[in-house]
C-alpha cells in the first residue's frame, strides 16, 4: 500500500525521484498516466493491469466510457527507474499535471500521486476543513470505517 507525502523537485529533462519508501513496492518499471482532480496517477505494473481490466469491462457503447479509456490509455507510459530512483516523466504528461519544479508525491492506497505542489496545497486546503463531512458522505457507498 502506498501512503505518506513527499516533495521533490522535478529537472528541466523531467526527470523526477521515487521516494525509495514508495520506490521499493514498484519494481523496476511503473507505468504512469493522466490521474483525476489535475494530477497523475502512477502504478506498478500488476496494478496498471488490474486498473486496465476494469478499464477493460468498462461498456464499449458509451460514449463516456470510450473517452475515458481513450484518455487514460493514450497518456499511458511505462516508465524504468535509472540507478538514482528516478523516472523521466514525458514532456505531455508534465505539461498535464502542470509539472514545472515543486512536485508533491501522495501515497494514495493502490497508486501514487504526482502533484504540482501548488495545485496539492490548494487541492489539500480545500478539503481539509470537510474531511469529517467527507468521511459522513461514505455512508452514501455503504462503506463503514
Amino acid at each position: 500500500m502506498f501512503m505518506g507525502q513527499f516533495k521533490h523537485n522535478i529537472d528541466a529533462k523531467g526527470r523526477l525521484i521515487i521516494p525509495s519508501k514508495l520506490r521499493e513496492q514498484c519494481g523496476d518499471s511503473v507505468v504512469i498516466t493522466r490521474g483525476l482532480d489535475g494530477c497523475l496517477a502512477l502504478y506498478t505494473i500488476d496494478g496498471w493491469n488490474e486498473y486496465y481490466e476494469k478499464l477493460h469491462k468498462l461498456p464499449t457503447t458509451k460514449r463516456q466510457a470510450r473517452d475515458y479509456v481513450r484518455i487514460v490509455t493514450s497518456m499511458a507510459d511505462e516508465l524504468v527507474f535509472d540507478k538514482l530512483g528516478r523516472v523521466n516523466i514525458s514532456s505531455f504528461l508534465r505539461k498535464e499535471a502542470n509539472l514545472e519544479k515543486e512536485c508533491m508525491i501522495i501515497g494514495a492506497g493502490d497508486h501514487v500521486e504526482i502533484w504540482n505542489k501548488d495545485r496539492w496545497d490548494s487541492y489539500y486546503d480545500s478539503k481539509k476543513d470537510s474531511f469529517d463531512d467527507i468521511c459522513e458522505s461514505l455512508d452514501d457507498f455503504d462503506f463503514d470505517l
